[in-house]
């Protein structure tokens, strides 16, 4: 199993925009192409608060997570939902991406 952390810096104003996307079709998306939902987070303090999302994937391999982002990436679902919440601009201004690997002391992730 690998973990993938995400960081998404939204453009001033898009953040809840973003969440509702989440809430509302991304996820659910994510789990039908195999990529399973760990947690998501919002900063509570500055400068990052209102403007930042990030999160935690797990995929079966790191060759899993390449297929799972192609097939999520061509699923016409997916690109008629970020189209539609995208109608008045972009929400995401950076992603960050970053595989991890649990330590052998880390507690199990439930």
């Amino acid at each position: 199993m690998v973990y993938e952390l995400r960081v998404y810096h939204t453009y001033e104003g898009k953040l809840d925009d973003l969440l509702r996307r989440f809430r509302e079709h991304t996820m659910r998306l994510f789990e039908k192409h195999g990529i399973r939902n760990v947690a998501y987070w919002t900063p509570i303090e500055e400068p990052l608060k209102g403007r930042t999302l990030f999160y935690i994937l797990a995929h079966p391999s790191r060759e899993a997570a390449n297929a799972n982002w192609d097939a999520f990436r061509n699923d016409p679902e997916w690109q008629a939902a970020r189209d539609k919440s995208e109608a008045n601009g972009k929400l995401v201004e950076k992603v960050e991406s970053t595989f991890l690997s649990l330590t052998d002391f880390s507690p199990p992730l439930r």
